[in-house]
């Protein structure tokens, strides 16, 4: 039986390295554009920090990779969480969204933080930044900034209506 398990265990480790010698997932980091969510709007430093430490890794083309995205078959995951994110949100192409899309993403930005969908439980574990910038108080400043925006937004489609 012990016989067995060692040759299990040898078959894994076995199968791990292959692993690592399989297509990785391109890693995107790309530089910060005009139409950056933080360019655009202009964000104070507080909501830019939150923003940064819990949201871009996912939501952005600005990720942070930390050691373990380059182990297979974790890069794997990591790759598919961000692709899931950024076509859900990107602040990088904020600039490239209709009002009407960005009013939108800021509601559901602000709903997902607030009922702790976002970020994922997950990422916040392993990334002790993003749990220092999900405090009630920075949350409550990140419902402010956002209802601040949308108010904005809503200005500026009456001001534009006939």
């Amino acid at each position: 039986m012990l016989k067995t398990l060692g040759y299990v265990l040898l078959g894994i480790i076995g199968l791990l390295i292959i692993l690592q010698f399989v297509a990785k997932p391109e890693k995107i980091n790309e530089p910060i554009t005009p139409d950056d969510i933080v360019e655009q709007l202009q964000v104070n430093a507080d909501i830019s920090q939150m923003l940064k430490a819990a949201c871009y890794d996912c939501h952005s083309n600005q990720p942070k990779y930390p050691w373990y995205a380059s182990v297979a078959p974790i890069s794997w995951r990591i790759a598919e969480h961000i692709e899931v994110g950024r076509s859900e949100l990107n602040f990088s192409e904020w600039g490239s969204y209709s009002k009407r899309r960005k009013d939108h993403k800021l509601e559901e930005m602000l709903e997902e933080v607030q009922t702790r969908h976002m970020p994922l439980a997950a990422y916040v574990n392993m990334h002790p930044e993003a749990k220092e910038v999900l405090t009630q108080t920075h949350i409550e400043k990140l419902k402010n900034w956002v209802n601040s925006e949308r108010a904005k937004l809503e200005s500026d489609t009456t001001s534009t209506q006939p």
